[in-house]
């Protein structure tokens, strides 16, 4: 299961499409730069849990589709909000991770030692 080099049990939250609050082309590069680092310097996180716009991520139009399939490669969990994939309509469109209930969210959110949210 993935820790961080100070052997930490990380989730970190995602509920933008992208990353803080700019233009939809900066969100895109910013996301992509930070899942981009966790991956250059091993710091995997042990889970990433996405929501609201945050599921648009994990669908085939993902600007980071290729980190999170990466991430997921090396063991971590990436868990979409069901309710938020209906919501979208983006049930056949999803990539990567598995859809799981805002319940999966919360038990990883309680199981970490740290939540970040992007």
């Amino acid at each position: 299961m993935p820790t961080n080099e100070k052997g930490l049990a990380t989730v970190i939250v995602v509920a933008r499409d992208g990353m803080g609050e700019a233009p939809g082309e900066l969100r895109h590069r910013l996301i992509k730069s930070y899942f981009g680092l966790l991956l250059q310097n091993e710091m995997l996180p042990r889970a990433v849990c996405f929501y609201g716009a945050g599921v648009h991520l994990v669908g085939s139009a993902s600007p980071v589709i290729e980190e999170l399939r990466a991430l997921e490669a090396k063991g971590v969990r990436l868990v979409a909000c069901s309710t938020c994939i209906s919501f979208f309509g983006l049930a056949e469109d999803i990539r990567v991770g598995v859809v799981g209930g805002m319940g999966d969210i919360l038990e990883a959110q309680w199981k970490a030692d740290k939540v970040i949210a992007v």
